[in-house]
């Protein structure tokens, strides 16, 4: 119950922090201005859009559920702490400074506090999930989540590979890099280095029917619903300002990737909200605990029983 209620803090308390990030961001008043492009910025606004909308409301929900010590809460705390230490490590680390305008390093404690908070509600959460003890998926979900886990590891390369292969040239040209090469080698890393290998993993495990594969699914499944919503946002964002870059394809594939993903979550988190929301064991022994107390041979037959 101890740890719960620290999940439940932690989680309350990163919503409300990325709720001030992004509403001084650009989505919001424009306090911060961050060090990149005019490509750069589109995006972090529609990011912004995203984790104001999308993931504070969901660090409060997890946060009221875990306070309340609901098992559904440590698996759903998984998703809105992975994209802050994501979303908010790139935002630190990825921008052009010296090359470009700017003032975000002044508001350094507040991005660094968001990523902190993430890790930390990550490494919290991931802890108590295996107190809980939710569920195992059916074949056919452990199946679907893994071959979904797979497409990303496929997504990701075709993404990445073929800007990596311009990059390494000795005169690039691909805009993305060209516009913000921070960023673009950050998010490399980040991608190529962490997500797809660890999204291969588990896929691996969940085919094997690992129970060790179970939190990284919920952990993954769940950060990209919300890393595709915000990728979804910052693509409508550049077609609003007309960006070069944009492309509305591409808006509108992340946007059915997302809801995809949403529906995976769904199904994947609905029997943590079903009538037996009580861990294994703890319905019979309260049960036995409210039997009335028996002597003689009886009662040791009850108690015996009890035990078994």
């Amino acid at each position: 119950m101890h740890n719960t209620r620290t999940l439940g803090l932690e989680l309350m308390a990163l919503g409300l922090t990325i709720a001030t990030a992004a509403t001084l961001g650009p989505f919001g008043i424009g306090v911060i201005r961050y060090h990149t492009s005019a490509s750069g910025l589109s995006q972090i606004t529609g990011g912004d859009a995203a984790a104001l909308l999308l993931v504070a409301p969901a660090c409060i929900a997890a946060g009221l559920l875990s306070l309340r010590g609901h098992r559904a809460a440590p698996a759903l705390a998984l998703a809105p702490a992975l994209f802050a230490a994501y979303t908010y490590a790139q935002l630190i680390c990825g921008e052009e400074y010296g090359q470009r305008p700017g003032n975000n390093e002044r508001f350094f404690p507040l991005l660094y506090l968001a990523f902190v908070l993430g890790c930390t509600a990550a490494v919290t959460s991931w802890r108590v999930i295996g107190r809980t003890a939710p569920p195992a998926p059916t074949p056919r979900l452990r199946r679907t989540a893994a071959a979904t886990l797979f497409t990303v590891v496929l997504l990701l390369a075709a993404q990445h590979l073929p800007t990596l292969a311009d990059a390494m040239r000795d005169t690039p040209q691909r805009a993305e890099y060209l516009a913000s090469p921070t960023a673009f080698w950050l998010v490399k890393l980040m991608d190529l280095g962490l997500v797809a290998p660890a999204a291969f993993v588990t896929g691996a495990g969940l085919l094997r029917d690992a129970a060790w594969a179970r939190p990284p699914m919920y952990a993954l499944v769940g950060a990209y619903t919300l890393l595709g919503a915000s990728v979804t946002g910052m693509a409508i964002t550049m077609i609003v300002r007309r960006d070069p870059a944009a492309s509305q394809a591409f808006a509108a594939g992340f946007g059915a990737l997302t809801l995809a993903f949403a529906a995976l979550i769904y199904a994947l988190c609905r029997p943590l909200f079903g009538a037996d929301t009580e861990p294994r064991g703890s319905r019979a022994t309260r049960r036995d605990a409210a039997l009335p107390a028996r002597s003689g041979a009886d009662g040791q037959d009850r108690a015996v029983t009890g035990t078994l």
